[in-house]
């Protein structure tokens, strides 16, 4: 069935009521892998597969809105599910900023342009133009290509992940009236982003709390040139 992706959540900066941070897990080729561990993911995560299920998680930068519930993550695989070797990829910073640390997570550090075969998936990474260092990544799987930008200004496209994504999830953290006040894109930026890089399918997500997703929706679309889909957690995708 090639690749499909779960989102666990799609709030930027802060979880929303009843809403998540960044998180999807990202199921193909027999691997399941936990991209991005926001706030509120682990919960949301665990109404889909079991911990035992994930594979590897992929963290794409430090900020605790991705990767804030990779400690509690740890505390279970260490304490109370018997977990081991347990592979995480990310950036240097990310697994800086864990308050746990060593097995059973088993870090392997990225950067940019580095590729990784995790199971029956490729992925491919590209640092973004964020805060801290930030890494966007591809996956490849079943011959279907799943890209995520993570955080970033406008400064990166999703050009940067390279031709033929059948699905693309890109921030689009507020309306175009916001852009330039933050390293972030607006659902306009987004929409360019997607547009140019000649994705099939665009799903807006890191929407933050508060922002009309109906007017993000609209933006995007108008700037993409086609319809696209704002991310609310536990909608699924198929790339």
């Amino acid at each position: 069935m090639g690749l499909t992706v779960t989102v666990l959540g799609a709030c930027g900066s802060y979880p929303g009521p009843e809403q998540a941070c960044s998180g999807y897990l990202v199921r193909g080729e027999g691997t399941t892998i936990w991209l991005d561990a926001g706030s509120g993911t682990m919960a949301n995560l665990q109404r889909h597969v079991s911990l035992q299920e994930v594979d590897a998680v992929v963290i794409s930068h430090e900020h605790p809105d991705h990767m804030g519930d990779l400690n509690g993550f740890f505390v279970a695989c260490r304490y109370y599910i018997d977990r081991a070797h347990l592979p995480v990829y990310g950036p240097a910073g990310a697994r800086d900023a864990m308050y746990f640390d060593g097995p059973p997570l088993e870090w392997h550090v990225v950067s940019d342009g580095d590729r990784r075969r995790v199971g029956g998936l490729d992925l491919t990474f590209s640092a973004t133009d964020h805060s801290a260092e930030t890494l966007a990544v591809r996956v490849d799987g079943g011959g279907r290509s799943v890209g995520y930008s993570a955080d970033s200004s406008p400064a990166w496209s999703l050009t940067a992940l390279g031709p033929g994504l059948d699905l693309a999830l890109c921030e689009a953290t507020y309306l175009q009236d916001h852009e330039g006040e933050a390293q972030h894109m607006s659902a306009r930026q987004a929409g360019i982003s997607g547009r140019e890089a000649g994705v099939g399918r665009l799903v807006l997500t890191h929407v933050s709390p508060g922002v009309d997703r109906e007017a993000i929706r609209h933006e995007g679309a108008a700037a993409f040139g086609a319809d696209v889909t704002v991310a609310a957690d536990h909608d699924e995708y198929v790339a």
